[in-house]
């Protein structure tokens, strides 16, 4: 690892991966990630990636994404996500990403919560995976592309309202400041500052904290999506998803007596609410969700992942309801950020789960997730490509002693990050914030 690169991306899943393969091949590229580069929450993803199958689903998708997002979206956002989507996933088939066809080779389109219509493309349930993994072979083989693994983003190197580098302990402890004309901020969410979480458990908001300290604009740091379906276990560390898909595919909720309480197809935050309030009525720790009817066959081939991890857990999918409840599993909010991923300081950008551009409102609309994440990444890069020639280097030295102690620095992040969401919604604070520190 150098010093100095033209741009640093923070993050190894599907968004910064994006990012460094949109950007021109002649720019010097950093990739960085706290863990392997394949553990993101992108590649834990399930469901699928929407798209815009056809000129006239066109209103229909805006309207079911502002409806999902309780019409606090932005509107130029959903539309820009919209009008980019068939763009992307075009992409994404010539990086050698695979999804599933019927027989007359179509796509197989599917259907998940809140859509009005089949507009999602999958690769069996392991979408995120089929993507992010060939993402990861395309950026393996560019030259102009260095991937880190191990490596901790301590903190911005800022100045003068601009960023121009970062300082990050590697692998074997050493504090290191690496300057860069353009930072990518693409580190997912905060799932791992919560006690119940789909996230991988080192992905707790490092992108976030840094922001509040440098006063660094926020957006919707307390819209935070609680999934209703999560695999329910006494097992400590990251819960296992149960897709929106299975729903999609027919799948219905029941609680403890057998009886169904909610359509499985309402947004997320209203599934979710309903599971909770079944729970708290009937004194249960979960509820059980049943694919009742549908052929075993079927089942282990549109679902084998799903289905192997419930079996290995002790649940057959094939003939008996699995337990579930809601756990934290996305965050609509972050770093505040227009269509193109800058944020209020230059020279810095924000995509994925870490950027808030206001495309999903106050609840994300399911397989929205993964297609915004790139769609806005792809707009990152054209801006850097077409800014960067203007800008320099910084000079600012940043004194690395100050970030020895590492535990001290985690508890901090943490604190802010909190803080900052009970400021601004005490009641989510009190009833899902349950964190160390």
């Amino acid at each position: 690892m150098e010093n100095k690169y033209d741009v640093i991306v923070a993050g190894t899943g599907a968004s910064g991966m994006f990012a460094a393969l949109s950007l021109p091949r002649n720019l010097n590229v950093l990739m960085i990630t706290k863990d392997k580069t394949e553990n993101s929450n992108s590649y834990l993803a399930q469901g699928g990636i929407c798209t815009l199958k056809e000129p006239g689903d066109y209103d229909a998708f805006f309207e079911d994404t502002m409806r999902a997002g309780r019409f606090e979206n932005s509107e130029a956002s959903v539309r820009c996500m919209i009008e980019h989507a068939a763009e992307v996933n075009r992409k994404l088939i010539s990086y050698g990403v695979e999804f599933d066809k019927k027989e007359d080779g179509d796509f197989d389109y599917t259907r998940e919560g809140a859509h009005s219509a089949c507009r999602i493309l999958h690769h069996k349930d392991v979408t995120g995976k089929e993507i992010t993994s060939k993402l990861i072979d395309a950026a393996r083989k560019r030259d102009n592309i260095e991937i880190q693994e191990y490596t901790l983003m301590m903190d911005l190197v800022m100045e003068g309202g601009r960023c121009c580098g970062m300082v990050v302990r590697e692998e074997d402890g050493t504090l290191r400041q690496i300057d860069a004309k353009a930072v990518i901020l693409a580190t997912g969410g905060m799932g791992g500052l919560f006690e119940h979480s789909t996230n991988f458990r080192h992905i707790t908001g490092d992108s976030f904290a840094m922001a509040a300290k440098h006063g660094i604009r926020l957006k919707n740091l307390n819209y935070i999506q609680i999934h209703p379906t999560v695999l329910y276990t006494n097992k400590p560390g990251r819960g296992f998803l149960i897709s929106e898909s299975v729903r999609g595919e027919g799948a219905v909720l029941l609680n403890k007596n057998g009886a169904r309480f909610v359509d499985e197809l309402l947004p997320r935050d209203v599934v979710s609410a309903a599971i909770q309030e079944e729970i708290q009525k009937t004194h249960s720790e979960c509820v059980w969700l049943s694919l009742e009817g549908k052929p075993e066959e079927w089942i282990r081939t549109r679902f084998p992942n799903i289905y192997q991890t419930c079996l290995e857990e002790g649940y057959d999918l094939c003939s008996e309801p699995i337990p579930v409840t809601p756990a934290q599993h996305y965050l609509m909010g972050g770093i505040e950020t227009n269509t193109s991923g800058e944020t209020s300081a230059k020279n810095l950008y924000a995509v994925g789960e870490t950027g808030c551009n206001g495309v999903h409102g106050a609840n994300r609309l399911a397989s929205n997730s993964l297609l915004e994440g790139m769609v806005f990444a792809g707009r990152a890069a054209e801006k850097i490509k077409q800014t960067i020639p203007f800008i320099s280097y910084g000079t600012t030295r940043a004194d690395l002693e100050d970030y020895e102690d590492l535990e001290a620095w985690k508890n901090a992040g943490r604190k802010r990050i909190m803080n900052e969401i009970k400021r601004r919604d005490e009641k989510f604070y009190d009833q899902w914030c349950h964190h160390k520190g």
